[in-house]
């Protein structure tokens, strides 16, 4: 599909300035949007530059412009995004990339390329606003006054503590991976477990599992548990993950209470497997 150009800025990235931010999807109803999600994120504040629908009329882009997050399509004509991602390394100075992307299965080549996010169509405004936030508190690592004049709601976490971005009764919160035990997936929702509460979250698991780590293990298609948190792994009568002929199947125990959740017979090596790599096995 054609391109098509944004208006383009030539204001540096200051003290204060908005994250100058770079469009590329070849489809414009998705780069439309992205316009519109990142007009509503104020925190920290982020402009567009330019709107493009291809890797090659990007590089020919970022040779004679600037900017400071490129929010990526994977699947286009011509190289892909993951192929543009790599060739963008080799510059001086690459801008951050955050890939956006209805192909959830390309999440461990996007992180070989250095992308700082993630993120599954339909975006949601919470996750890219933590996009957001992750990219400016990298730029802040070599500014840093940058954020200084930040609102005071950001409340950036640290680099190193991964974070979920919660909805509760109406306010965004932050909730360290290391406290959650347990994502369930219910009707229309995941519900969020930890050893104190129960939250709710308006992603899938498909969207969070990516984002999730080495740490957590999917036990079923409908839930996903810590390994920190799971005390047994047992045959027990009426742990029915899937239709079985005997009335038994596999459940693992798990913190707080030591409840017992089903896993699949679909997941069981899986499970097993990671449970042995925690000395669980």
């Amino acid at each position: 599909m054609a391109d098509h150009d944004g208006q383009t800025s030539h204001t540096p990235s200051g003290l204060g300035a908005p994250l100058r931010v770079l469009i590329v999807d070849d489809e414009p109803l998705a780069r439309l949007r992205l316009r519109t999600l990142l007009g509503d994120c104020l925190a920290p504040p982020a402009e567009v530059v330019a709107e493009l629908g291809s890797a090659s009329a990007t590089l020919e882009w970022l040779a004679t412009q600037r900017c400071d997050l490129l929010l990526l399509d994977i699947h286009m004509p011509g190289l892909d995004g993951l192929q543009l991602a790599a060739r963008l390394r080799h510059l001086p100075n690459p801008p951050a990339v955050v890939f956006v992307t209805a192909h959830v299965e390309h999440a461990l080549q996007a992180f070989e390329v250095q992308a700082l996010d993630y993120l599954t169509k339909p975006v949601r405004r919470a996750r890219l606003q933590e996009a957001l936030a992750r990219v400016a508190r990298g730029w802040s690592d070599t500014h840093p006054q940058a954020l200084a004049t930040q609102p005071a709601a950001l409340d950036l976490p640290a680099p190193d503590t991964p974070m979920l971005w919660i909805a509760d009764r109406g306010a965004r919160q932050r909730l360290a991976l290391s406290e959650v035990l347990v994502l369930k997936a219910e009707l229309k929702y995941v519900t969020v477990r930890t050893a104190t509460r129960t939250l709710v979250l308006d992603e899938s698991l498909a969207e969070l599992e990516p984002r999730l780590g080495a740490g957590f293990v999917r036990i079923h298609r409908n839930a996903i548990v810590a390994l920190r948190a799971v005390r047994a792994l047992q045959r027990r009568p009426g742990a029915m993950a899937d239709v079985a002929e005997s009335g038994e199947g596999w459940a693992v125990s798990v913190d707080p209470d030591g409840e017992w959740l089903a896993v699949s017979r679909r997941q069981l090596s899986t499970v097993r497997e990671a449970l042995a790599g925690e000395g669980l096995g």
